[in-house]
């Protein structure tokens, strides 16, 4: 009985980790020293997670500042954020500081920095409504990867808008605008990411249910073949 509680406790923690974004900087070595640092330190892997979020608040509100500053400003924030997103599951993972309820901690400060990014992206160029409508795509983005999830099927984090690419965009997408703002005044590259991250969210969420659908198919029809007894 004990056997089997301490196996199941084992296959517990070791489904999040099967579970991680892939992510390349993972194995970049300034992360690698800085995540074993932060291992030694007090600092939490939850603590990191909820950084993320405070790093998305204030480039949203640097984001509606509207000047040149604020939103090269706005950009290093959505990196601080990745940074935070990177180092919060490498601390837990290989630092071995895990928690009980890491995974919410992982999941619910993710979906706060999006919006906290996305809305104010929408007002900022000026269709309130579109910044709304991203950040929605973006949540359902996440949703159907747990779905995936909970169905028993690992996880996916592909498509051409998941969340390092939303970011990727947001980013390009800031310091054009301060480009463009300083020589004409104008904010079509905050509404041109707007509509991208948009659009590409949906897709990714339909590229996402679709692949999810032919995995639970190919689960049945593996179900259903008999037997091969040799």
């Amino acid at each position: 009985m004990m056997e089997t509680s301490a196996t199941a406790a084992k296959a517990a923690a070791a489904k999040p980790a099967a579970d991680r974004r892939p992510i390349a900087t993972r194995s970049a070595r300034w992360a690698q020293r800085l995540a074993a640092w932060l291992t030694t330190t007090p600092v939490t892997p939850n603590q990191i997670s909820l950084l993320s979020a405070v790093w998305a608040a204030i480039g949203g509100a640097l984001l509606l500042q509207g000047s040149v500053l604020a939103w090269i400003g706005a950009a290093l924030c959505v990196q601080l954020r990745l940074v935070c997103n990177l180092l919060d599951g490498m601390v837990a993972v290989e630092g071995g500081k895990g928690s009980p309820v890491g995974a919410l901690y992982n999941e619910i400060p993710d979906r706060v920095a999006d919006t906290a990014f996305l809305v104010p992206l929408g007002y900022a160029a000026g269709l309130p409504w579109l910044g709304w409508a991203a950040a929605l795509a973006a949540m359902m983005t996440a949703y159907v990867r747990t779905f995936g999830g909970a169905l028993g099927l690992a996880q996916d984090f592909g498509g051409v808008m998941a969340k390092q690419r939303r970011m990727a965009a947001l980013t390009v997408a800031l310091i054009a605008q301060a480009v463009e703002h300083a020589l004409w005044g104008t904010r079509y590259s905050l509404l041109a990411a707007a509509w991208i991250v948009m659009a590409g969210s949906l897709l990714t969420v339909a590229t996402r249910t679709l692949r999810i659908a032919r995995r639970l198919n190919s689960q049945h029809l593996e179900a259903l073949k008999p037997e091969v007894r040799s």
